[in-house]
């Protein structure tokens, strides 16, 4: 099985990436690219590394060998520009905090405000247009811990699209949410990735990678596979990784 093949330089190239806590290797050998144009599904069982590697991404970790370039460029210049935004899961989030809907999406217009972060009116335009793509314009003045857990998900979708990053890191963002708003954020993203972002989603919904993503990556410590969903979901590659019989699984 192959790596899809593209031409065009990577929006984010892991290379030989090893990260470990102590004596645990959380992250080994891993390489991978993120193109621009195209959703990336990241795979894998509870504890196979991908938080981590999405904060190595980020740079909130610092792999003991290897390197990650964002656009070409360092991490640390990369989070100067803006170039990576990032959806949390549900449980990293403070819901009680005294903050409305607009005001954490215009979280996301930080990087473009200056030193006094002082919002435009480019700003409120931004977070206007996101709100209204994911569909939330309406709850703009809502407290973000009023909020359904569907709703919560849109509003952090939003605020990744007003920062207008070219590269978006989604974690587990199809969980505890309704169908309506799954393929209602599904539709973004693929709209998102159409305008050229490169864009990787750590998922547990394995149905539905083919609708969403253009490529997987199943991660177990290391990449043990990189390639178009449908291969991804053969069920002797699943095993590889989760080491059960997901054929029920991926049918349902």
């Amino acid at each position: 099985m192959s790596t899809p093949v593209d031409t065009a330089p990577p929006l984010v190239a892991v290379d030989s990436v090893t990260v470990r806590y102590g004596t645990v290797t959380a992250l080994d050998d891993v390489s991978l690219t993120l193109r621009r144009g195209a959703v990336c599904g990241l795979v894998g069982t509870n504890g196979s590394g991908k938080s981590t590697l999405f904060r190595t991404i980020m740079g909130l970790v610092r792999p003991d060998t290897g390197s990650v370039l964002i656009d070409g460029a360092s991490i640390t210049a990369a989070r100067r520009a803006g170039k990576v935004a990032y959806v949390p899961q549900a449980e990293g989030v403070d819901w009680d905090f005294p903050i409305g809907v607009r005001d954490v999406v215009m979280t996301g217009r930080y990087g473009h405000q200056g030193f006094l972060r002082r919002a435009r009116r480019a700003d409120h335009d931004a977070v206007d247009a996101a709100l209204d793509r994911v569909g939330m314009a309406e709850f703009a003045a809502r407290q973000i811990g009023n909020l359904s857990g569907g709703q919560r998900k849109r509003v952090f979708v939003a605020r990744a699209i007003a920062q207008d990053a070219p590269v978006l890191l989604l974690d587990e963002p199809f969980a505890g949410v309704d169908t309506t708003t799954q393929a209602a954020l599904t539709a973004v993203l693929r709209d998102l990735a159409s305008a050229g972002r490169a864009i990787l989603v750590a998922t547990h919904d394995l149905p539905g990678l083919t609708t969403l993503c253009d490529e997987a990556v199943l991660l177990q410590g290391r990449v043990l596979v990189h390639d178009v969903p449908e291969e991804i979901l053969r069920p002797e590659t699943l095993a590889l990784a989760f080491g059960v019989d997901t054929t029920a699984e991926v049918s349902r």
